[in-house]
């Protein structure tokens, strides 16, 4: 009975009764192929605009390697092929080249990769329409992504354009910056003390013994208690002009 090959990484599986006395050999590089599959990292220099990564069945393949570094001077984007298009894959692939790398194994759909960037993609293995994916590791690449924890922002900022929604109550410590932007809520703000800073003297807004009090540079200017008895410090024009 002649050997068989393993469906994605071609280790050979000799048959009953075969390889007497050589049967070692063949031992030894399963072996060598397994531990590459599992932690290799090899290095793919590419060159012109086209490249194929390959899996030889029963011998180890630069399409074993769990990492591929991707060094060379391509002329353009580079195009791999996975090969065979029958075969189901995973790699943590590194383009440290100057142009974008794009990983493709039939009809289904690719993964470019640009310069001097890293994604985990796999491979489907469904042969003619076989598609390449990028698994999720950075946010910009997840369309949902999710906390198990809390998030620690180590002393960093979160910075953007877009929106932040929650349903849940928002608790800061420090201070809330909108810039030259609006804070928009359709619920409730809550908040022991607001401060409208102009980076010259400040407008506080605090609620203290259930009584909303209006500070100017640290000095209450107002004072509205919950029957509605208004204090000020100086004078109320009614029906002027602003």
């Amino acid at each position: 009975m002649a050997s068989t090959y393993t469906v994605n990484s071609g280790i050979e599986k000799p048959g009953t009764g075969e390889q007497s006395g050589t049967w070692g050999t063949t031992t030894n590089t399963n072996f060598d192929i397994i531990d590459r599959v599992l932690n290799g990292v090899g290095t793919i220099t590419l060159s012109g605009t086209t490249t194929t990564l390959s899996t030889s069945d029963g011998s180890l393949s630069d399409g074993h390697y769990k990492v591929l570094i991707l060094a060379g001077s391509p002329s353009g984007t580079n195009t791999i092929t996975i090969s065979p298009n029958d075969q189901s894959k995973m790699y943590l692939a590194n383009n440290t080249t100057n142009q974008s790398v794009v990983f493709t194994q039939g009809s289904g759909g690719n993964v470019t990769i640009p310069a001097s960037t890293s994604k985990w993609i796999y491979a489907d293995g469904a042969g003619a329409g076989a598609q390449v994916r990028v698994l999720p590791s950075e946010v910009v690449e997840d369309s949902s992504p999710q906390l198990g924890g809390n998030l620690d922002l180590n002393s960093n900022n979160i910075t953007g354009t877009g929106n932040i929604n929650t349903t849940g109550t928002l608790t800061v410590t420090g201070a809330v910056s909108s810039g030259s932007s609006n804070i928009t809520s359709t619920g409730t703000v809550q908040g022991g003390q607001f401060t409208l800073d102009n980076s010259s003297n400040d407008w506080t807004f605090t609620v203290s013994s259930n009584k909303l009090i209006i500070s100017y540079s640290g000095t209450a200017k107002m004072e509205l208690d919950t029957s509605g008895n208004l204090k000020v410090t100086g004078n109320v024009t009614a029906y002027g002009s602003i």
